[in-house]
Formats: structure tokens, C-alpha cells, sequence
């Protein structure tokens, strides 16, 4: 069986490292082009470029895959791996394989079809996700799934944090899936209609912080965006972007504060305490933070600072 990998990022890379490390026969590896990176603009590789470089396994880089057709089918490959890879793939590059070609994707399915599984999962308070390995059809994420890994979400992960988690259980799961197809002891799960969702690119506008919401909610929205694109607010018109944050018990003092306060006011100026905000439903602690051009730092090393102060109010 002779493989073609397709993708891009680093979440790809573990994934083929295992195939690799697991004897498959990778013939060559599909990415996307080369980026300028950095202030300086550096011309960089994909990591999964890097990796097949290292193996010296030809590699690909076509700005639209769907041009470059008889360059994919010159690889000569039974079987093609896909894993945010990055490009929307034609029925002629499917054809190309004769034993199909199969997505690791980072999400449940039908549930979270779509760009952004991994982000979405955590900021709709998930407690469960995980890889579904799936045939590939011209329609979005549709195919019948082949096999399903599945792994709790918890309380506190990030968007980061779980990305690293499913790219390992993706490697492991396209290894037990390859092993499926190769024996032909296998079947087909088809998605069904029911339950059907599609969750949307995530965009910096997403990431905006809406204090009049439940503390769960801000807080899961901080975790789904963090490393990126970060949530964020303002504070006297100056971006802030938050990083951590957590449900904060009050104290008596506190409380009556609370009673007043206005949705978005910042309730305490005890550094100890840490920057403490009303929501719609209680108090949300920030604890890690960064002003426009500043550094990244506590909750209470901003209240130190005087960046912050108590009656002050973030936007909503």
C-alpha cells in the first residue's frame, strides 16, 4: 500500500511521523506552499515539509491542488492520508487513488464538521471530542467514518493544550485505521442526517469577550481561543487580551460591591485577589493577561501596575 500524505501543520506532523515509524510506504507528501514568516519575512517550510524532507520523501507544494493533478497521480499512490491539509480537494484528485482517500479529522462527527472542531468543541462547553478517521467526499466532511477515537475535554484545557492531545490520538488512530483498510476487515459508519452541525472558521471577531454572558461561557471562549487568535476586551478604549481566566468566589465585601457593580466592572483593587470582573452570572478572575504592545502577565501584576483599577469597566 503506497501512501501519499496530505497536510500542513503542526498538528499534521505527528500522524505521519507514525505512519512512517509504523513501516508504511509514504511515496510522497502534498503541503502547502512556503510562507514568509516573523517580522522579517523569512521564507519558511510547512512542518510536515520538514518532516518528509527529513526521509527524503518528495514533496509537493502546488498553489491549487486541483491544477496539478497529474503531478498528484506521478506519485503513483494507492491510498491518499488528508490531515489540515488546508485545500478544498476535487473529484479528479480523489479519483486518483484507488483505495480512496481518508481524513483525520479533530472532531465528532456530524456534530462539528467544519473548519474549526477543536475550537468550537471547547467554547460550546464540551466535556468529550475526539478523531474521527473518514472517508473523503466532495461534500463537507460527509464521508462515512471508519474509525473514532474519542477523549475527554477538561475543565481547564486550552485550545493549544487539546490540539496537542488529538494530533497524538490522530497518529495513533490513522495507524490502527490503515491497518483496517489493508486487511479489507472493515466497516463503514455513515454520518446520517441527524445531529448534522457546521462550525465556521474562528476569526478574531469571534474572540471579542461579551461580559454580560455566564462566567462559563467567557471562560470556556477564553480556553477555545487561546493560543489563538486570544479573547479579548478593552479597557478605556486600550485592547486587552486575555489569556486565562476562571470562575471566582467572592468574598462578604465583595459581594455587596457586586450587587451595584455594572456588568464588565472591575470589583477589587487587591492585587492578591487578582482582577476580579462582574459577568452575567457571578465573577470571572482573570488571571493572565496582555496589554496592546505589553508583556503577558498576571492578574494581579496588572492591578500592581495601576493598569487596572477597581469601578473601572471592560467593554461588552
Amino acid at each position: 500500500m503506497k501512501i501519499v500524505f496530505a497536510g500542513t501543520p503542526d498538528f499534521a506532523v505527528a500522524p505521519l511521523q507514525n505512519i512512517i515509524d509504523n513501516g508504511f510506504e509514504v511515496v510522497g507528501v502534498i503541503t502547502q506552499t512556503d510562507k514568509p514568516q516573523g517580522r522579517k519575512g523569512i521564507l519558511t517550510p510547512p512542518p510536515v515539509k520538514t518532516l518528509a524532507q527529513k526521509y527524503n520523501i518528495p514533496v509537493l507544494q502546488p498553489e491549487k491542488i486541483r491544477d496539478e493533478i497529474e503531478a498528484v497521480r506521478a506519485l503513483q499512490g494507492d491510498i491518499m492520508i488528508t490531515c489540515a491539509y488546508g485545500q478544498i480537494l476535487t473529484q479528479g484528485v480523489l479519483d486518483a487513488f484507488p483505495m480512496g482517500v481518508w481524513n483525520i479529522h479533530a472532531g465528532l462527527l456530524p456534530a462539528y464538521r467544519g473548519a474549526s472542531p477543536i475550537q468550537s468543541c471547547i467554547v460550546n462547553g464540551e466535556t468529550e471530542t475526539g478523531v474521527s478517521i473518514m472517508k473523503t467526499e466532495l461534500g463537507l466532511d460527509c464521508g462515512d467514518v471508519l474509525y473514532v477515537e474519542k477523549t475527554a475535554i477538561t475543565p481547564t484545557e486550552t485550545y493549544g493544550e487539546l490540539s496537542e492531545k488529538l494530533s497524538r490520538i490522530g497518529a495513533e488512530a490513522i495507524v490502527t485505521a490503515l491497518k483496517m483498510l489493508q486487511s479489507a476487515e472493515y466497516s463503514l459508519m455513515p454520518q446520517g442526517g441527524e445531529g448534522v452541525n457546521v462550525v465556521r472558521k474562528i476569526n478574531k471577531e469571534h474572540a471579542k469577550i461579551d461580559f454580560f454572558k455566564t462566567v462559563k461561557e467567557i471562560v470556556d471562549l477564553v480556553r477555545g481561543m487561546n493560543p489563538a487568535p486570544v479573547a479579548y476586551t478593552e479597557l478605556d478604549s486600550n485592547k486587552i487580551n486575555v489569556y486565562l481566566a476562571e470562575k471566582a468566589d467572592l468574598t462578604e465585601a465583595e459581594k455587596e460591591i457586586f450587587t451595584t457593580a455594572t456588568i464588565g466592572e472591575i470589583l477589587s483593587d487587591n492585587p492578591k485577589r487578582g482582577l476580579l470582573v462582574k459577568c452575567g452570572d457571578g465573577a470571572l478572575r482573570i488571571l493572565e493577561l496582555q496589554a496592546a504592545g505589553g508583556k503577558r502577565m498576571k492578574g494581579g501584576d496588572f492591578i500592581n501596575g495601576r493598569k487596572a483599577q477597581k469601578g473601572q469597566v471592560f467593554s461588552c
